[in-house]
């Protein structure tokens, strides 16, 4: 299956051959990695400038937790946050392609429209807000569309499925009809929601079952980063997971990923340059 190997990043091809990395710079008092947190001009300044230094890609910023039992943020407060933390990034790193993790339209719009932003990355699939298909279908950036059902603070309750690969297969099916009806004729690149509205053992078979979805032709991001089906396992914290992420990742650079959502760029980036000598390595005997 030839998957689409380019995307358009500030209005530039850029090749998926390799894959990229995307950083995540949270402007949140409770993401669930302390690590991420930048509150403060200086602090975003230091993250966004180290994870550049160490070879993101992408750097993704975030205005509202979504951890499982995330607390409720305004319109206003998310919008104020990211407004702060683009207004940062832009005027000290006007290079970087930049996400903005959001699933409401205004904030979308607002983004964009005030900065330039590349890309919008939603973690409701455009089941939150309703508006949110036509706005992206307007702005012409390429759109993250992620799996999951409920909202941050039902979801865990939400894990039945007939047959979890074939749910999520059917959702993207839908989902990406919606948003082509739309008009979107922007890249599209999914996500399939790992800790989202699935149990332990649901992660793990999305997991092996990743190069699946490669059906659809297009971008499959991967956010595996520190999360719980890490810890879970090895009984770790987010703060102890680095090693688990990184064996996870490389998992899923090996079952298709296109791009490692991640919290620890330098070596996600050393994952990447291991599996894709592995690859050519193996293809060449």
């Amino acid at each position: 299956m030839e998957i689409a190997k380019t995307i358009i990043l500030k209005k530039q091809v850029v090749s998926l051959e390799k894959p990229l990395i995307m950083a995540i710079v949270n402007i949140t008092p409770d993401s669930f990695f302390e690590g991420s947190r930048a509150l403060s001009e200086t602090d975003i300044v230091s993250n966004v400038g180290r994870a550049i230094s160490e070879g993101a890609d992408i750097i993704d910023i975030g205005g509202y937790s979504t951890r499982p039992g995330a607390a409720h943020v305004s319109e206003d407060d998310e919008w104020q946050r990211i407004d702060f933390a683009l207004n940062t990034i832009c005027k000290n790193y006007p290079d970087i392609p930049i996400s903005v993790d959001t699933f409401r339209a205004e904030v979308a719009y607002k983004s964009v429209k005030t900065y330039g932003i590349d890309v919008i990355n939603d973690i409701s699939g455009g089941s939150i807000d309703e508006k949110m298909f036509d706005t992206v279908a307007s702005l012409g950036v390429p759109y993250i569309l992620m799996h999951t059902r409920g909202t941050p603070s039902t979801m865990m309750n939400m894990t039945d499925y007939d047959d979890v690969v074939s749910d999520i297969l059917k959702y993207f099916a839908q989902k990406i009809s919606l948003l082509r009806s739309a008009g979107f004729k922007s890249d599209i690149i999914i996500d399939l929601g790992f800790g989202f509205a699935k149990t332990l053992e649901q992660n793990y078979t999305l997991l092996a079952a990743q190069k699946v979805f490669e059906c659809f032709e297009l971008p499959i991001l991967t956010g595996i980063s520190r999360k719980s089906m890490i810890n879970k396992v090895l009984g770790t914290t987010p703060q102890e997971a680095l090693n688990g992420t990184t064996v996870l990742n490389t998992l899923a650079l090996l079952n298709g990923a296109n791009i490692l959502r991640v919290h620890d760029v330098k070596e996600a980036v050393e994952a990447v340059r291991l599996v894709d000598f592995y690859k050519k390595s193996t293809q060449s005997n």
